[in-house]
């Protein structure tokens, strides 16, 4: 059996005993049906892989003690920060999943004119708590050491504050390509994507405005989530590590 990944938040090291939280020990215990002696694999994000044994188990009170840190190099060459228009139903989580499997280090979900989520405050930071759980799972699957960097949600107009000189945005009408540019890979790529029915012409306006280049996937209009992950896709194909 596969040795089971498991996130912690917590500080490890080798020979500490660490009580997993109840989520992930009622995991191993009870859907798993792990015993004493058996393996798991802890992160933190701190870029190591913490090889464990299980030396207690209580219903889903599981402690494991720590036997080996491995340091782990699989992360992208490529700091892709996305800033993706956030969009309905479960098309923002699949373009966070797949964003962690691809390799993307950092996520900015944005507020948009088509944006066809509205919620208050308090809600937007349970959606946000849901986002970062949905991210750390991804990596458990996938093997990332490292967890994305999920920012707080943020309107167009102030996000474009945060705008550098790798910046591009999708755009089915744009004149270029990935394979005609040449990115600057030693610093920070952002990929700008707009929610379901694209950004309006006012946003288009004001992101070019900023510097932003419009770059196209080809002559068939895609779906945001569909823009999104082809385009990590075609980076990490001309620059990155596929």
């Amino acid at each position: 059996m596969r040795i089971p990944r498991i996130y912690t938040s917590q500080s490890l090291s080798i020979s500490d005993s660490v009580l997993l939280d109840k989520e992930a020990g009622n995991h191993v215990s009870r859907v798993l049906r792990m015993t004493k002696g058996q393996q798991v694999e802890l992160f933190n994000g701190d870029g190591h892989s913490y090889f464990s044994e299980i030396i207690a188990i209580e219903r889903s009170l599981v402690t494991v003690q720590i036997k080996e840190s491995v340091a782990v190099a699989n992360e992208s060459p490529l700091n892709i920060h996305l800033y993706q228009g956030v969009s309905r139903g479960d098309k923002m989580e699949l373009t966070l999943q797949k964003g962690v499997e691809l390799g993307v280090s950092q996520f900015t979900p944005l507020i948009t004119e088509r944006c066809g989520v509205k919620l208050d405050e308090k809600r937007w930071q349970k959606k946000l708590e849901h986002w970062q759980k949905i991210i750390e799972s991804a990596c458990e699957q996938c093997g990332r050491n490292s967890i994305p960097t999920l920012h707080p949600v943020i309107k167009l107009q102030t996000a474009l504050s945060e705008l550098n000189d790798n910046s591009f945005f999708m755009h089915p009408e744009a004149k270029q390509s990935f394979k005609s540019i040449i990115a600057d890979t030693d610093s920070d790529i952002q990929l700008w994507v707009g929610p379901e029915g694209g950004f309006s012409d006012e946003e288009i306006n004001w992101v070019e405005a900023h510097g932003c280049k419009p770059v196209q996937l080809g002559p068939r209009v895609l779906r945001t989530e569909t823009a999104a992950l082809a385009a990590v896709s075609v980076m990490n194909s001309l620059w990155g590590d596929f």
